[in-house]
């Protein structure tokens, strides 16, 4: 019996790796560890459960449990991965490419999310990709253009433009700045 347990605020390959040492800690063997997701060959009993739930929170972590916070997570989870963690471009559309991915319409993904969230999908999606681009500027190794270009923005000066209106800041006035401010992935 495999079981998959859904897990909140995995944003990145540090967090795979952290949940992979609670289960190994807690001795609960992993079959995958994925973002927001671990599968695992058994079925938890309540005192497990109850451990894994303490020491995931100790560390920032939350397990889902009802099936729409799993699904939102999931939304979650491939928007971070798409924008923060793979290189090549989308094809499609993100609202195509989560109703492949997940499975299920995108006008009632669209609307759990923002039952759940209070903020569309879209504007998270846009939160997620002005983090990437203040990341992509900060480290200064590519233009304005080919962070444009990366990012999927038709142009330098439409990428400008909605980070102005995000940050009220141009790029440029970003990169300046000694401490930029960055925010963590899991609280956008």
């Amino acid at each position: 019996m495999i079981t998959t347990l859904h897990i909140k605020n995995m944003v990145c390959p540090r967090c795979i790796e952290t949940v992979q040492n609670i289960f190994h800690t807690l001795r609960i063997e992993v079959n995958s560890v994925i973002l927001g997701e671990v599968t695992i060959p058994i079925i938890l009993n309540t005192t497990q459960k109850t451990q894994l739930e303490e020491v995931l929170l100790k560390n920032g972590f939350e397990l889902l449990r009802d099936a729409k916070s799993q699904l939102v997570s999931r939304v979650k989870a491939i928007v971070v991965d798409r924008i923060h963690h793979k290189t090549e471009s989308l094809k499609v559309n993100f609202s195509t490419f989560l109703s492949e991915e997940l499975d299920h319409e995108y006008t009632s993904l669209s609307k759990l999310f923002s039952s759940v969230e209070g903020i569309t999908i879209e504007r998270f999606i846009l939160k997620q990709k002005m983090e990437k681009v203040k990341e992509l500027l900060f480290y200064d190794e590519l233009t304005l253009s080919e962070i444009a270009f990366k990012m999927q923005y038709s142009s330098a000066a439409y990428l400008s433009s909605q980070f102005k209106k995000e940050t009220g800041m141009t790029p440029s006035m970003f990169k300046r700045l000694k401490h930029p401010n960055r925010q963590s992935l899991d609280s956008l």
